[in-house]
């Protein structure tokens, strides 16, 4: 199960009232990208002359990001380590607070021509399948998931965050891979 997990990453910035906007910096995990994108645009809408601008990777990256310097008001990690890192290393201005969970899916092929119907189907030879770096969550929590029901994949690739593994599997490169509902 994916915990999404927000802070504020770096103290508000003080303006003076005459100060042109700045854009309020948001870094949020790639399975986040449509939802925040939405919100993004609500909230500029709702605060104009504000506008957002985001940042959307694997956790593990955002996190490296904000520890060598990027500037951010907000972070939105896909699990509670990534946060934690940041946590533990000073680099957030508030405690970190679960917003969303998410669960994971098997994405096939459009009209799924291999037949994929569970977790046990991923073990076949004849498959194809990628999943998420272990350091990406997405990646972790699909291991998890395999271990737990005691099946063994070979994945073909390895991919930096959960939106690759999705669009490879889109594209026909994969038969099959480990996503976030909110994905499909």
């Amino acid at each position: 199960m994916l915990f999404s997990v927000l802070a504020l990453a770096a103290p508000a910035r003080a303006l003076a009232a005459d100060a042109p906007p700045t854009p309020v910096l948001v870094f949020a995990a790639s399975s986040l990208s449509e939802v925040f994108t939405a919100l993004g645009e609500a909230f500029a809408r709702a605060h104009a002359p504000a506008s957002v601008e985001q940042s959307f990777a694997g956790s593990p990256g955002l996190v490296a990001q904000i520890e060598t310097g990027a500037p951010a008001e907000v972070i939105a990690t896909a699990d509670t380590v990534s946060m934690g890192k940041l946590e533990s290393a000073r680099r957030l201005a508030n405690a970190p607070a679960v917003f969303a969970r998410n669960r994971l899916e098997i994405v096939v092929e459009r009209g799924n021509p291999k037949g994929v119907t569970g977790l046990a189907d991923l073990a076949r030879a004849d498959l194809v399948v990628i999943l998420a770096a272990e350091a990406v969550p997405a990646g972790r929590y699909a291991r998890e998931a395999l271990k737990a029901a005691g099946v063994t994949v070979a994945p073909r690739s390895l991919e930096e965050y959960v939106k690759a593994v999705l669009n490879k599997v889109a594209l026909g490169e994969a038969d099959a891979g480990f996503v976030y509902t909110t994905d499909v």
